[in-house]
């Protein structure tokens, strides 16, 4: 069985069902349709995770590679400070990691503009992360090098194979500028455009995609309150989703307190920059996830939406 689509006029093929049974996959066991899972395009480790990193101080990258209005995900684990920038991230989606002395993957899907860093133990060891090449509503499907299982990066957890129903912890990270992440933080250490593989980093391959109103791949019902690439950061406390679109947040004064559910939250957002952080009463980071709407609503369809006061 076949899904056809189009997109800026190109056919993309989504091979279902009997492609993925061909590919070599578990499929056995599966909580998500398989006709809902479709080929990205790239094989199996066609985009390639970067498995040994190697970091440089930020005035080095300064100097050699990095502008103040890059884009990046920015990590805080025990004190220690790393940046990985989305140009060199769009490349490979994939960053098996250290840092403070836990085990992490940093995980970037260029589809839904998520930057997610979760523990990489899970199910009592310690796993390590590579790109499916396959896609469950336009968003990555990692797959662990231990078991093969598949796991949505959104979903948070394993989604066919041996770790079917595993959960990841999701770890705090801000997704910011370089320039406002190294004011703060002159002392972190940022990924090196030295990955191992030949990619020009100065290139974008996406190029265009965050500013049109085409999805690549099927999600399903869209929600045409905001643009579709229109970011949001999405938080869950418990069993609640809410999302918080940065239009919104760009008409409030910052700080400012909010409810989820019952949990009351403070929202911080920065315009120049667009960082957005979410705490809890007590001053702490929460786990959140800055998400293009189209996204955060196609895996939350029941998500509350914050909406500025009218003046």
């Amino acid at each position: 069985m076949k899904v056809c689509f189009k997109s800026n006029g190109i056919k993309r093929i989504g091979w279902v069902l009997l492609w993925v049974a061909l590919s070599g996959w578990d499929f056995s066991e599966h909580s998500i349709p398989l006709n809902d899972i479709l080929s990205g395009g790239p094989a199996k480790d066609g985009i390639p995770a970067i498995d040994r990193p190697r970091f440089v101080p930020a005035s080095q990258a300064s100097r050699t590679f990095l502008d103040d209005g890059d884009r990046v995900i920015a990590l805080v684990v025990n004190g220690k400070k790393k940046v990985y920038p989305l140009k060199i991230i769009n490349w490979h989606e994939i960053v098996n990691d250290s840092i403070g002395g836990r085990r992490v993957v940093v995980t970037f899907c260029p589809l839904c503009g998520t930057g997610m860093v979760f523990d990489a133990h899970a199910a009592g060891r310690p796993l390590n992360f590579g790109v499916s090449g396959l896609l469950y509503k336009s968003n990555v499907l990692l797959y662990d090098r231990q078991t093969e299982s598949l796991w949505s990066q959104i979903k948070q957890e394993a989604v066919t194979g041996k770790l079917i129903g595993t959960r990841l912890q999701l770890i705090p990270s801000t997704q910011t500028t370089w320039g406002a992440w190294k004011k703060q933080h002159p002392d972190t250490l940022v990924l090196s455009t030295q990955t191992g593989y030949d990619r020009d980093y100065e290139r974008d391959p996406y190029q265009g995609y965050l500013t049109s109103r085409e999805i690549f791949f099927p999600v399903g019902r869209l929600d045409h309150r905001y643009h579709p690439k229109e970011q949001v950061i999405g938080v869950e406390l418990e069993g609640l989703a809410k999302a918080y679109p940065f239009s919104e947040l760009a008409r409030v004064k910052s700080p400012f307190k909010d409810k989820v559910g019952k949990k009351t939250v403070w929202i911080l957002y920065d315009s120049k920059s667009r960082t957005a952080t979410i705490k809890d009463e007590s001053g702490k980071e929460l786990p959140s996830v800055v998400v293009f709407w189209f996204a955060w609503h196609a895996f939350h369809p029941d998500t509350q939406v914050y909406t500025a006061p009218k003046n």
